[in-house]
């Protein structure tokens, strides 16, 4: 999902998470808050929503009787640490759902987080929600996905608690997702664009 200005339709600047909450279950659209600011969420392009879609698909089959969940972008992960509640991709959480207040709409606790790249948000995405991100203490590997190329960017959490970047530029290799013990090919994640 791209993530735009507040809308200026808001009449005030800064809303509580309680007045987010409340405006967010009454809301046609999605929107992110962060630090009393809320922010507008548009639609994506057919590529990101295809490989949005394979990928979660090729998840969801490989996970199945696994303790592991995947979660599309409806729902809502929130980081306490820093106020952000936003709506990845892709979220997988690994046991019990952690949720705010024992709600069913703000999980706490994803160990994988996959973004899917456009070019409005791919800097965003890399730089200031990365590091939103590395705030969750459950969280074991970011996926980036680059819609407009083959080109996927994993960072994991390594022994010694650094991120640790690998790269992916090649149809023909696997995303391998080390915490979930499982690997997709590439080729299944950009089926269908222009890309493969």
């Amino acid at each position: 999902m791209e993530v735009k200005d507040p809308a200026v339709a808001y009449e005030k600047k800064k809303y509580s998470i309680a007045e987010y909450l409340q405006m967010e279950k009454n809301a046609d659209a999605k929107h992110e808050y962060f630090m009393g600011e809320i922010f507008a969420m548009s639609g994506a392009g057919i590529a990101h929503n295809t490989i949005c879609v394979n990928l979660l698909a090729a998840l969801s089959n490989k996970l199945k009787g696994n303790p592991c969940r995947p979660f599309n972008s409806d729902q809502r992960i929130h980081i306490p640490q820093n106020s952000l509640f936003t709506y990845p991709d892709i979220s997988i959480v690994c046991g019990n759902i952690e949720t705010l207040n024992s709600d069913e709409y703000n999980i706490l606790n994803p160990s994988v987080i996959i973004e899917i790249l456009s070019l409005s948000t791919k800097n965003y995405d890399r730089g200031d929600k990365f590091k939103l991100y590395r705030d969750i203490p459950s969280l074991k590997e970011y996926i980036l996905i680059d819609s407009e190329s083959i080109n996927v960017e994993a960072f994991r959490i390594n022994e010694t608690g650094h991120w640790e970047l690998e790269e992916y530029k090649e149809a023909g290799t696997a995303l391998n997702f080390p915490s979930l013990s499982l690997k997709i090919p590439l080729i299944e994640v950009y089926e269908g664009t222009k890309q493969v």
